[in-house]
């Protein structure tokens, strides 16, 4: 019976993705163990080193399908690592003994690490969908509204205008690099491993090189310059890459629950009927998918530590820190998974209020757009002087309730220098945007290069 969030048939979909499960599933482990021996038996079947009938038959078994799982786990349990008993039920199902050959001058790591590399491969291929998913939505949006006034927050505070297609044009060039990361750390990462009892392939003699380059062509993975049982930095990019992606998810997820308050209402989750509905208070609409992005999010980076953790191993073959990560690299894949996929949902289908933004630019009653008139008035009055002046009238309008824009007007030092007209010039929010949408138009241009 599931026991975790991530097996629940009531939340696995919410928490991750079938996909993803399916890559990191006791069947798929067991088959890419079964691909490695495939792919070292077809390379030393070539190479001369195990008989050419002996690969065929080795490889002609190698499908996860003639794997007893009962007893796999009847055998791990007592073995302690799971490789050794596929490879004995593997012997067993080759004929005329052609099955002592399997598993020639390779250690159980070798197997475990390389399938682990193949999982890896298939899971970022199906991240890499999400977060390319994510970039096309962030894109459409900040191509959208480009040019739509919003209040810039700094420390919770209104501070000066931005547009809304600036704001998810930051996120949109997160993921741009996030998409660049992914395709450098291919190459580092996805490395098979065949060293043999302490990685130095002795047990092949001169030929060890020779098949641990066979066997990477087999497997289409990169060739290691040495081998790196206890040197684990893959696995820990790895990690800490989808650290780095579902820390942004969590930052869009943080602010459109800002957005969503009642206060601000300036943008939403999809609506769907009885979405983030309370049990309680009819009134209310919840953030959904921010509220499992945050979850997701938070658990990952601290999975990441425990990767990080793993790095620390002991001279050639290690005890213990290994099997850290086959507790937490597939739960960071399986999370990162379903937070790029509820991130993905929300901003392909986010609500935004436009009229509302417009309407909280106003609350201040121009105070928003002091900073703007200091600038103002800064070339012909002075900054210094301009600052303390505006700063005058900014507690006033914070005392009486009186608009910005009036006291300005009615102040005999300031009218030397601008009339009403320039003055609401340097008031409206459309004139201070600086180059936002020149910074939009960059972002989006870097995604066709």
């Amino acid at each position: 019976m599931p026991a975790t969030i991530l097996d629940s048939a009531v939340f696995r979909d919410i928490f991750t993705t079938a996909s993803m499960r399916n890559v990191f599933s006791d069947e798929t482990r067991v088959q890419k163990y079964l691909d490695f021996e495939a792919a070292l038996a077809r390379a030393q079947g070539r190479l001369g080193i195990v008989p050419k009938n002996a690969a065929a038959e080795i490889v002609r078994h190698c499908d996860a399908k003639n794997i007893d799982m009962q007893k796999l786990k009847t055998a791990t349990e007592k073995i302690g690592y799971p490789v050794l008993p596929v490879v004995q039920q593997l012997v067993n199902l080759c004929k005329n003994g052609l099955g002592e050959w399997c598993h020639w001058g390779a250690t159980t790591q070798d197997v475990t690490d390389t399938a682990t590399i193949l999982q890896i491969r298939d899971a970022l291929d199906l991240l890499e969908k999400e977060i390319d998913g994510i970039s096309d939505a962030l894109a459409k949006l900040a191509k959208k509204y480009r040019d739509t006034p919003m209040v810039g927050r700094s420390n919770l505070q209104q501070a000066v205008p931005i547009t809304f297609g600036y704001k998810m044009a930051t996120m949109l060039a997160a993921f741009e690099r996030h998409k660049q990361r992914l395709k450098e750390l291919r190459a580092r990462v996805l490395v098979g491993e065949f060293g043999g009892a302490a990685g130095t392939l002795s047990s092949l003699g001169k030929d060890g090189l020779k098949v641990q380059k066979e066997l990477m062509k087999e497997l289409k993975l990169g060739q290691p310059e040495i081998s790196w049982h206890t040197v684990r930095d893959r696995i820990a990019e790895v990690g800490c890459f989808l650290g780095l992606v579902t820390g942004s998810c969590s930052k869009i997820a943080f602010d459109v629950k800002l957005m969503m308050q009642t206060e601000v209402e300036e943008a939403y989750e999809p609506f769907h009927e009885g979405r983030g509905s309370s049990s309680t208070m009819p009134q209310k609409r919840n953030p959904v998918s921010c509220v499992y992005i945050t979850a997701q999010t938070a658990v990952v980076k601290q999975y990441v530590a425990a990767l990080l953790e793993a790095q620390v191993e002991d001279h050639e073959r290690a005890t213990g820190p290994w099997e850290i990560e086959w507790i937490v690299l597939p739960e960071i894949f399986l999370l990162a998974a379903g937070a790029l996929a509820q991130t993905r949902f929300l901003v392909s289908g986010l609500q935004v209020n436009e009229k509302k933004m417009l309407e909280n630019l106003d609350i201040t009653k121009g105070l928003i757009m002091s900073e703007a008139v200091m600038m103002g008035l800064g070339p012909k009055m002075g900054r210094n002087k301009a600052h303390d002046h505006v700063y005058d009238l900014c507690r006033e309008v914070v005392k009486s309730g009186r608009p910005l824009i009036d006291l300005l007007a009615e102040d005999k030092e300031i009218r030397k220098y601008a009339d009403r007209k320039a003055l609401e010039k340097m008031i409206d929010p459309a004139n201070y945007l600086g180059v936002a949408g020149e910074m939009v138009d960059r972002v989006l241009k870097m995604r066709k290069q």
